[in-house]
């Protein structure tokens, strides 16, 4: 069985309302805050998934999208 590392990150807005983003961990165990400020937050679109997607499949289609913006931004 091979294991897959997610993260969950959690945003509350000053309203008061929260999100919550799982994907692939952004901020390793082993980094100090000083290693892992926040410059920049981007949003994707909203986009409707269907409800028998697997986590795999969830998986590459982000990791897809990561390619994706990775070549577009310099």
């Amino acid at each position: 069985m091979r294991f897959e590392g997610l993260q969950i990150i959690t945003v509350v807005l000053e309203n008061g309302e929260t999100g919550m983003f799982i994907g692939r961990p952004l901020v390793p165990e082993e980094y100090s805050d000083e290693d892992c400020q926040v410059e920049q937050v981007w949003f994707s679109n909203i986009q409707e998934l269907p409800v028998e997607m697997t986590l795999g499949q969830l998986m590459r289609m982000v990791q897809q999208q990561l390619c994706r913006c990775r070549s577009t931004v310099q």
